[in-house]
This record gives structure tokens, C-alpha cells and sequence, in this order.
């Protein structure tokens, strides 16, 4: 029995290059979250400013909002493999820069501020292509288990970095930390060179790239379900998610710890995240998946809410887990639907607003966030955005009777494509 529970929630791993990408995926990663730690905490460290780290993150991430819908385009026109690896280069420059910079004591706010912002452009052209890339990876079938996996990756890394992070920073300082990230991407990087992927055969061009670009928004915008999705998402990145970038306020004037406290913060996040991505890969149907939503929605924002009027170090982790948990099931499930939905040579650029709502309004309600905590503080900043998040979570569950049976029909339209595209091949 449990042979075959683990046989299922890693099926996608039988394919050589998904098991090359996670296998990279997972050092890098590690890194990264190092590196997001350690990078908060310098900012804190330098400016003592809620409102810098805000923006900070606004600087880090907008790009990927601004730019999601040429990269998504890129991603539906060019080489998705080479994307990647272009993306994950430049990442690897732009961590062993700021590793320099720090570990020579030249480094200031403004030019953490420059070299995030290149990071957000770099990221928004990495996330439509890697997202993308999984269905060459692992086909169809396997799509939404890789997804699932992938989540748990990123979710494992999540609980490992930042526990290595807080300790390296308190010993050695922020830099090595930098440094250590930037030297993980020779994993990914390998891994990805070492695929062996099919021809890479782009969609006829028939439509300049303003009009590719408006024909993904139009399909997103005029299809209900995805519509509903990514508005619930846009709504919780907004309002929920820029607890993470309040997170230093909370190690160090509310439970009076320093960068170790962020690091066991975050890893609580992390763990959470990693059972929530584990269940969603345990899944072999989409059954529920619509119904998750909304309550995914709803647990995350009492456990903001509990973690915003905690002053308990262990309730602090608690409430963390449960957000990290409810937040993972809720994108895991808005992930699969759409990929699920969504024809092929359009992928990219649903993706790409996908990342656009999830990711790229993010740094507005981080910015936004970060000032409203220099004015009524990080406790109130976070339980308002608790009681947006809940209220979002209520509108959508009242929608269901109608977003379910028109997600059912397309998703039964999408294999049927898959199967007659099949037929002719064969």
C-alpha cells in the first residue's frame, strides 16, 4: 500500500529529464532561499526601515509583472530549454555580484536595490518558460503530478535555506550567503544541458507580437474559470503574501530574536508548504481541486491573522505551517486547473499572466505593506490583509456553482483536443 501511494506521488520522476531539472532545481533553490533571507535581513540591517523592505521587494519583483506578457510570448516563440538555461545564467551573475559587493564591504541599499530589479527582469522571463518547459519534460499525464513535485522541491529548499541562511549570517555575514547561491546554479545549469529534448517547433506565425501578446490576455480574460483563478490569486499575492517581507520586524521586535528567529520563521513557512505540495502530488485526479481553492484561501488567512496578534515563538511556527500549508494547496491547484484548461500553443502566455497576478502584483502589496507598517505597525499591516484575503476567499466559494461545471467542460473540450492531435499523429 504504502509501495504504491509513493509510486504515485512520484510518477513523474520515471522521466530522465525531469529527474536532471528537480534533481538541479533543488541545490539551486536551496540557494535562493539563502540568498532571500540573507538579503532581507541586510536590508534591515543597514536601513532598520519596514517601508525600505517593501520596497526593496516592490524593486525585486515589478519587473516581473511589467514584463510577463512579452515573456510569455517568448516562451510560446522561442526554444523553452534555452530559456531556461539563459535565465539561470544570468541568476548565477547577478548572485556572485552581489556577493561580491557585500563580501568587500562596498555594498549599499541602492545597489541591492539595482541588482534585484535585474534579478525581477531575469525572473520574468525564467518563470512562463520553466513553467512551460514541464509539459516537454514529462508530457501530459505526468503534467500535474511534475507540478505538484516541483512545488514540493521549491518547498523543501524552502526549509533548508533559510535555516542554513540564519546561521551563516549570524556566524559569517550576508556574502557568503550570496556567494553560496550563486555557485548553486552549476547544478541546474548542468542538469539542464546534460536533457535530451526534441526540436523545439514553434506555433505558425500568423499575428505580429502585439497581437500574440493581447491574444493571451483576451483568452484569460474571456475565460471564466481562469479569470476567477488568477483574480483570487492576484488578490492573496496582494493582501496575504507581503507577511513574508514583514518577516525580519517580526524575528527581531516582536519575538526579540535576529537572523537565526527569520530562518526558523521562514523554515516553518516552508515546511508547511512542503506537505501542502506533497498532498496536491499524492493526487492522480483533479476532482476537488475548484472546491480547494476558496478553503485553501480561508485557512490562510486565519493563520495570518494568528500569527499577526502571536507574541509565542512556537505559536508563530504554528500559525506559519498552517499559512504555508493553505498557500501551497491553493497556487498547486490554481497551477494544475489552468495548465489543465489551457491549449497548448497558448501555455506561455496564460503562464505568463498567471505570473503576472501571482508573482508580479506581489511587490505592490509589498510596497504598500511596508509603509502601512511605519504607520499602524506590522501586526495590524498583516491582519488586514488577513481580513481582504478572507473576504476574497467567501466571494469565490459563492461563485462556485457556476465556475465548477464551466471548468469541467472546458478541461473535457482540452482532452479531447489531446486525444483527436494523438489519433493523427499515430
Amino acid at each position: 500500500m504504502a509501495r504504491g501511494v509513493t509510486s504515485r506521488t512520484l510518477r513523474a520522476l520515471r522521466h530522465r529529464n525531469f529527474q536532471l531539472f528537480i534533481g538541479g532545481q533543488m541545490i539551486s533553490v536551496i540557494g535562493t532561499w539563502m540568498q532571500s533571507v540573507a538579503q532581507s535581513w541586510l536590508v534591515y540591517r543597514i536601513t532598520g526601515s519596514p517601508a525600505m523592505l517593501g520596497l526593496v521587494s516592490f524593486a525585486g519583483q515589478i519587473p516581473i509583472f511589467l514584463m510577463s506578457p512579452v515573456a510569455g510570448y517568448a516562451a510560446d516563440r522561442f526554444n523553452r530549454h534555452r530559456m531556461v538555461i539563459a535565465t539561470q545564467t544570468a541568476s548565477m551573475v547577478l548572485a556572485l555580484a552581489l556577493a561580491a559587493l557585500t563580501l568587500t564591504g562596498r555594498v549599499t541599499v541602492w545597489e541591492i536595490f539595482v541588482l534585484s530589479t535585474l534579478l525581477g527582469v531575469t525572473n520574468a522571463f525564467d518563470i512562463p518558460a520553466r513553467q512551460s518547459f514541464l509539459v516537454e519534460m514529462v508530457g501530459r499525464e505526468d503534467l500535474m503530478n511534475a507540478i505538484a513535485l516541483n512545488s514540493s522541491m521549491f518547498n523543501g529548499a524552502r526549509i533548508i535555506g533559510p535555516a542554513i541562511a540564519g546561521i551563516l549570517v549570524a556566524k559569517i555575514g550576508e556574502g557568503w550567503c550570496f556567494f553560496a547561491n550563486g555557485i548553486s546554479y552549476i547544478a541546474v545549469i548542468a542538469g539542464l544541458l546534460l536533457m535530451r529534448v526534441n526540436p523545439f517547433r514553434p506555433a505558425a506565425h500568423t499575428m505580429s507580437a502585439w497581437h500574440t501578446i493581447r491574444e493571451g490576455f483576451r483568452y484569460v480574460g474571456g475565460t471564466m474559470p481562469i479569470r476567477a483563478i488568477v483574480q483570487i490569486l492576484a488578490v492573496v499575492s496582494f493582501a496575504g503574501l507581503p507577511y513574508t517581507v514583514l518577516m525580519p520586524i517580526f524575528a527581531d521586535r516582536i519575538l526579540h530574536g535576529g537572523a537565526q528567529t527569520l530562518g526558523v520563521l521562514m523554515g516553518a513557512t516552508g515546511l508547511g508548504a512542503l506537505f501542502g505540495a506533497l498532498l496536491i502530488a499524492s493526487r492522480t485526479a483533479l476532482k476537488g481541486f475548484m472546491v480547494w481553492i476558496p478553503v485553501a484561501a480561508g485557512g490562510f488567512a486565519v493563520a495570518l491573522a494568528g500569527f499577526s496578534v502571536s507574541s509565542n515563538m512556537w505559536l508563530s511556527c504554528a500559525m506559519l505551517f498552517v499559512a504555508g500549508f493553505s498557500v501551497t494547496i491553493q497556487v498547486g491547484a490554481s497551477n494544475t486547473l489552468i495548465q489543465s484548461i489551457v491549449p497548448d500553443h497558448l501555455r506561455g502566455r496564460a503562464m505568463s499572466v498567471y505570473s503576472m497576478m501571482y508573482i508580479g502584483i506581489g511587490p505592490v502589496g509589498a510596497m504598500v505593506a511596508g509603509f502601512a507598517a511605519e504607520g499602524i505597525g506590522a501586526r495590524m499591516t498583516i491582519l488586514a490583509g488577513a481580513a481582504v484575503v478572507a473576504a476574497a476567499a467567501v466571494v469565490f466559494a459563492l461563485r462556485l456553482p457556476v465556475i465548477r461545471p464551466a471548468a469541467r467542460q472546458l478541461i473535457r473540450e482540452q482532452r479531447a483536443r489531446m486525444e483527436a492531435a494523438a489519433e493523427v499523429v499515430g
